[in-house]
Formats: C-alpha cells, structure tokens, sequence
C-alpha cells in the first residue's frame, strides 16, 4: 500500500511539472583574457536551473567554440557531483561529453537528503579554458547531453523530472582575447605601410 501512494506522489509530481523550463548557464570568471604575458587562464562556471522541483541530480552536456585560440580545457564537476564521467578535451576549443550525478532515492535514507551546493541555481562544475596567442572574440556554447541535459528533483514531494520533457535553454558567453605585443605590433606596422601606400 505504501508503495502504490508513493508512486502515486512522484506521478502527480510530474505530470504538475510538465512544460517546465531548464536552463544551463555560462559564467566566465573574466570577459578578456590578455595574452600580452604569455598563456593564460579563466575559469567558466556552469549553473544548472530549472522551474521544477529544489535540487539537481544530474545530466550531460558538451561545451564548444571551434576556436584555436583555446589551447586547453579541463573539467572539474562540483563537489556535490559524485558520478562524474568526463570525455576530456576534444581539441580546437570543444569539450567532449561531461556526465554528472549524485543518487537521491526519497525515503532510504541516508540517499533521500541531496548533496550540499546542489540547490537549483548552483554549480555543475567549472571548465578551466587556456587561451595562448592570437586575438578575437571566442563564442563558447553548451550542446545537450544524451539522454537528458538536466535531471531536478523535489525533495518536499519525491518528484523528478528530465529536461528531455520540458524546455531547455542553453546560454553560451563570449571571451575577448587581446593579442600578445608582438601581434599588436605587427598590426601597427601593416597599418603605417598602407597609410604610406595611400599618399
């Protein structure tokens, strides 16, 4: 009997969420990154939301800019993530597939209390991105995981529900890399020999 009221609870839970709306967001620690010194470093947050429920459990996703400006990424899932699997750098600025989780299992406990820092609104994990060289605008963009992007949970109800039957926002950011000295040099230069050219 028991059982059959608690499935009734987490039905009546998601069908409640249907057409909720999930969202995952990029935060970058800086919007330029100066190369004049050499290689350099920022960090790129990634906040997990959704309109349903009060924690996260889990998901997949990939990040890319298809920019050879980036030299490196790496991936550090949140401490809450406890089922983590990370593909690693694909190369050319894009991320292969990142899996994370954490097992919420309402009324088992010590499993029916979600991880510390997974509230809705907080952070998966965070890319490490190493610029080196060159200049210009590095756009990065999320690609949905397979097969769901984003898993929230509803610890006052036991309800879950996927992103795979809601909605989903993906929302990238945009880096603006300045070049070394050296470039800055060279441009100068190409630009004292057309204004010569002219007259």
């Amino acid at each position: 009997m028991k059982t059959i009221a608690l499935a009734a609870v987490a039905g009546l839970a998601t069908v409640a969420s249907a057409g909720a709306d999930f969202s995952l967001t990029l935060v970058p620690s800086a919007m330029t990154v100066d190369v004049s010194g050499g290689a350099a470093t920022i960090t790129i947050d990634v906040i997990g939301d959704s309109s349903f429920g009060t924690h996260m459990l889990g998901g997949a996703f990939t990040l890319g800019s298809s920019n050879a400006l980036v030299t490196d990424m790496a991936w550090s899932p949140a401490s809450w993530s406890s089922f983590n699997t990370d593909d690693g750098y694909a190369g050319n600025g894009n991320y292969n597939q990142v899996i994370f989780g954490q097992l919420v299992i309402p009324g088992v406990p010590p499993f029916d209390v979600p991880a510390a820092g997974s509230d809705l609104g907080s952070s998966i994990g965070s890319f490490t991105v190493t610029f080196d060289g060159g200049s210009g605008i590095v756009d990065f963009g999320l690609t949905a995981g397979s097969p769901f992007t984003l898993e929230a949970i509803d610890v006052n109800t036991g309800g879950t529900f996927q992103s795979a039957d809601g909605s989903l926002s993906l929302n990238g950011a945009s880096v603006n890399v300045i070049p070394a000295p050296s470039a800055m040099a060279l441009l100068g230069l190409g630009g004292l020999v057309a204004g010569r050219r002219r007259r």
